[in-house]
């Protein structure tokens, strides 16, 4: 049996309608996940935005992609991502190429050092994500994206 949110937060009073429990509910586990992938993230010496930031290159391939298009599909919005590439780029995990003919345009790509760093951290964040969440199971697990996704699109 899972214990209740309230239980787990020791909240004495019931919450004040089921939206608001779910909110902090997703609100906790969205914490508790997210420490556990710090965890696994900390010898590597990269944050978890950092990390997002180099799955998302490895996955554009050779092309690579401007920042903006980078800031648009990471998972949790971070206000400057000019700063973070440009850290990622003083240690030698990405590289920005400004375009030839528009000097405003500048592409960033993963560089051999950020692949292996990736590839490194593969198979210890798959396992991380099955201690998290294996015990759910395959049908309750797309039950809960299919959920979340909702949650996501709103009223």
């Amino acid at each position: 049996m899972a214990i209740e949110l309230r239980d787990e937060i020791r909240q004495t009073r019931a919450f004040d309608t089921p939206e608001q429990e779910a909110h902090l509910s997703i609100e906790r586990t969205a914490a508790v996940l997210g420490h556990a992938l710090a965890e696994v993230l900390k010898p590597s010496g990269i944050s978890a935005t950092q990390y997002n930031v180099l799955r998302i290159l490895r996955g554009a391939g050779e092309a690579g992609l401007c920042r903006s298009e980078v800031r648009e599909r990471l998972v949790a919005q971070v206000p400057d991502v000019t700063r973070i590439l440009d850290r990622m780029e003083d240690a030698g995990l990405v590289e920005r190429e400004r375009d030839a003919a528009d000097r405003r345009f500048v592409t960033t790509r993963i560089t051999p050092a950020g692949m292996e760093l990736l590839a490194s951290l593969d198979a210890p964040i798959a396992d991380a994500h099955r201690r998290q969440l294996g015990h759910l199971g395959e049908a309750k697990l797309r039950t809960l994206v299919e959920l979340l996704a909702l949650a996501r699109q709103g009223g």
